[in-house]
């Protein structure tokens, strides 16, 4: 064995690439050197120093190696009242190394990202197919296909290749699994060579004598079961309601939301849905996300004020009511409590909206801050309603501890607007309002995602704000089909509810069920069971008792 073949198997030696590495990296610290002088000195005395020339280079760097502060020994031709301090140069040499090493690595990710997308691309991934020839195509078109066409099978071929003869040969069955599960339409076929006369065997006929093996069944793991509630078994696959677990809803949620012929409201607190779809959606028109606390992983969120159009006083009660319904109780004895509050909060809306207050004024108003404030507001502004102002003053002057416990009620609702990414999501931007406002019209989606709360009427969070989003939508869809000549949405608004009870209860979910359909608001609503239903709609016929 000579040398050569020593060092190819042990790897002796120093490779091409390391002496090239090596200089290179004597090469740029030439330059680095070189060119730092020549800025020190220009920094410091406004001139390039006499004498600093890159054939020196070398010379310096070696005495610099020696000497890290003596300027004037690494470069002896040139004045020594030319040349800067040492901190200034070492400073320059710092950053320019720095810089330098920055774009190195810019450059290597981006010849690297490149080389990847490249081979990737031939070998047919990245979503991009592989083409065949077309006489490969035409091949593959005109060649029988047993279950598409009707063919029998093709007979059983004796190839050359001969069998081992230890193995002994298998019995007939009734059942025969294909070779591969690849679809014909993704095999890579090579092109038609010349066909060689093959010695056809025909299939013996099964015999009494001869075993036959019946066809098992494959087991298919069954999912968790999603039962229809009994009040909704009528409705098609796009209208009604479920229940079972996040796993089981989640398919039904996403498949809903793609089968949409129209715009859809999605509510939900699992962000894998907006992940399954938002592409889909895209395609067809806007996509918009409301997602106060950032659970998708998207910068474009949806800024909304809930006192948004509350210069009507109607919108004003009905946004009151769905602000207040997550933490309203359900106990008869508390009913006069809950009313104050949604008084209280009604007029604080329409006075908001009257003034062009921002709805972080509504949320001081609610925490006690200046509470007569809304009622000048409403005496003396030009747009406000005339009686709401008397309404408002009756419930502040009303007894004390209904007061308070109203108060309670509406500061219990806004507990969470201390949270940065909360009270940023009422704060609406230019664009905000002109996107909600066409996604109907153009077939949009909007995702309204919140976390799922049990048990809000201690600790809400962000659910009032989704529940009076996901109200305003629907009450926005039965405007706009009352208004339509067919009295109903063409193309119809779909509703996909996913956990609607734990992220946005909004009172109409009942009448939307029994009417929303015929108006054009098709609606799915997945819960986790049919308690949680009767729960957040005690006086309803969400789900039936007993």
């Amino acid at each position: 064995m000579d040398r050569t073949d020593a060092a190819r198997k042990g790897g002796g030696g120093i490779s091409d690439g390391l002496l090239l590495s090596l200089f290179v990296l004597l090469l740029c610290l030439t330059v680095l050197v070189w060119t730092a002088t020549g800025l020190a000195g220009l920094f410091a005395h406004g001139s390039w120093p006499d004498g600093v020339a890159f054939t020196g280079t070398p010379p310096a760097l070696r005495s610099l190696a020696t000497a890290p502060t003596d300027l004037a020994a690494a470069w002896p031709a040139t004045p020594p009242d030319q040349l800067s301090g040492y901190g200034l140069f070492w400073g320059l040499l710092i950053g320019e190394a720095m810089i330098l090493a920055v774009l190195a690595i810019f450059v290597l990710g981006t010849v690297a990202r490149w080389r990847a997308v490249r081979s990737h691309r031939k070998t047919g991934t990245y979503g991009t197919p592989v083409r065949e020839s077309h006489e490969a195509a035409r091949v593959r078109e005109e060649r029988p296909h047993p279950v598409r066409d009707g063919a029998p099978p093709p007979p059983v071929r004796d190839h050359d290749r001969p069998h081992p003869a230890s193995a002994p040969a298998p019995a007939p069955t009734a059942f025969t699994a294909p070779a591969s599960t690849t679809p014909p339409e993704h095999t890579r076929e090579p092109a038609p060579t010349p066909l060689t006369p093959v010695r056809e065997t025909p299939r013996p006929p099964l015999t009494a004598t001869e075993p036959q093996i019946p066809p098992q069944p494959r087991p298919i793991p069954e999912p968790a079961p999603v039962h229809p509630a009994p009040g909704h078994a009528h409705a098609h696959a796009g209208s009604g309601t479920l229940f079972g677990p996040p796993e089981a809803r989640r398919p039904a949620a996403v498949q809903a939301v793609r089968d949409a012929e129209g715009p859809v409201l999605v509510v939900t607190s699992d962000p894998t849905v907006w992940a399954d779809t938002k592409d889909a959606r895209g395609k067809l028109g806007p996509v918009l996300v409301y997602d106060p606390g950032h659970l998708c992983d998207t910068p474009g969120r949806l800024h909304w004020s809930p006192s948004e159009g509350c210069e009507d006083p109607e919108t004003a009660q009905a946004r009151a009511a769905a602000l207040l319904a997550p933490v309203r109780p359900h106990s008869r004895l508390d009913a006069a409590t809950a009313d104050t509050a949604e008084t209280l909060l009604r007029c604080w809306l329409h006075a908001a909206a009257v003034d062009g207050r921002p709805f972080r004024q509504v949320h001081r108003w609610a925490q006690g801050s200046d509470a007569h404030e809304p009622v000048r507001v409403l005496r003396s502004h030009p747009r406000a309603v005339s009686g709401l102002a008397g309404l408002l003053e009756s419930a502040l002057t009303a007894h004390p501890e209904s007061r308070r416990l109203a108060q309670e009620l509406t500061a219990r609702a806004f507990s969470a607007f201390s949270t940065v990414h909360i009270r940023e999501a009422c704060t609406p931007n230019r664009t905000d309002s002109l996107a909600l406002a066409s996604f109907l019209p153009e077939g949009g989606t909007l995702y309204v995602v919140g976390e799922s709360i049990e048990d809000p009427r201690t600790h809400p969070g962000a659910m009032p704000l989704l529940t009076a989003l996901a109200a305003s939508v629907v009450e926005r869809g039965r405007h706009m089909a009352a208004r339509s000549s067919g009295g109903r949405l063409d193309p119809p608004l779909t509703l996909v509810l996913d956990d609607v009870a734990a992220v946005a209860p909004f009172p109409a979910l009942p009448a939307l069920l029994a009417e929303g359909e015929p108006r054009g608001l098709p609606t799915l609503a997945l819960m986790r069971s049919r308690e949680q239903a009767r729960t957040r709609w005690p006086n309803d016929a969400l789900a039936p008792r007993g």
